[in-house]
């Protein structure tokens, strides 16, 4: 009966435990000459092991440096992230299609493309208006009240009457990018103002010509785009009026 159960016992040990050399029963080893592969199944590192079994359930890694290299400018660009467009032009700000309305403003006999306008921007308008409001500053003609309230009558004034004219509607949005846009030769006049003053013969002929320039270059624009060339005259009336009373902010001071 002991027998029995001792046998049992050993051979079940046996099939679990493979008997031991007993020539060489105990091995003593240092640390610095133990062999990497003497163990079969280990593995190099716990953390490595970790990673690759986060990436083999997470699918393809995607590695790539989001920390943005340079001086302060890279605050306003998205080089770290792949397929994101420039802050700039998230915030509307584009200064290429700036540079392009501008160049047409200053070249009104220029071909205007009817889709100059599809993307409207106040960007270059407002830069526009705060320089103008910077230079009549420095002429002695703190009139920036005067500037934002005629802007805001003309370009409501103007997108009411440009909707009842065409058949083809325009928002106010457009209307004020483009007399913003136009503004531009009446901001030269203003910066003449600075050097010399304007209450003379040479400065009512300089007006009249900014004027012109400003005129026909906004009534150009919104011809091409509502498609309406045989009212041109009918729209640059208003737009001239508009533009008139820039004009006398830039020669009097006021007083």
């Amino acid at each position: 009966m002991w027998q029995d159960n001792s046998y049992s016992s050993s051979s079940s040990q046996n099939a679990y435990y493979p008997p031991q050399n007993t020539a060489n029963p105990l091995q003593f080893y240092s640390p610095g000459t133990v062999d990497p592969n003497f163990y079969p199944g280990s593995r190099p590192s716990l953390e490595g092991n970790m990673a690759q079994g986060a990436q083999a359930s997470s699918g393809p890694a995607y590695v790539g440096n989001i920390q943005p290299t340079g001086g302060w400018w890279t605050a306003f660009g998205t080089g770290g992230y792949e397929g994101e467009p420039p802050l700039l032009e998230e915030l509307g700000i584009n200064f290429s299609h700036i540079r392009a309305k501008t160049l047409t403003v200053l070249n009104p006999f220029s071909h205007v493309d009817e889709h100059i306008m599809d993307d409207a921007d106040l960007a270059g308008p407002i830069i526009f208006v705060f320089c103008f409001g910077i230079f009549l500053l420095f002429s002695g003609k703190p009139n920036f009240g005067y500037i934002y309230g005629v802007g805001l009558f003309g370009s409501i004034s103007i997108y009411t009457l440009l909707n009842l004219m065409a058949e083809k509607a325009i928002d106010a949005y457009r209307v004020t990018s483009v007399l913003g846009y136009c503004l531009l030769p009446m901001v030269g006049v203003g910066g003449i103002s600075v050097a010399m003053t304007l209450n003379g013969l040479f400065g009512y002929v300089l007006s009249l010509l900014s004027i012109i320039w400003c005129t026909y270059s906004a009534s150009g624009i919104f011809v091409a785009v509502l498609r309406m060339s045989e009212q041109r005259l009918l729209v640059a009336y208003p737009v001239g009026l508009l533009y008139g009373c820039f004009a006398l902010m830039s020669v009097f001071t006021g007083k």
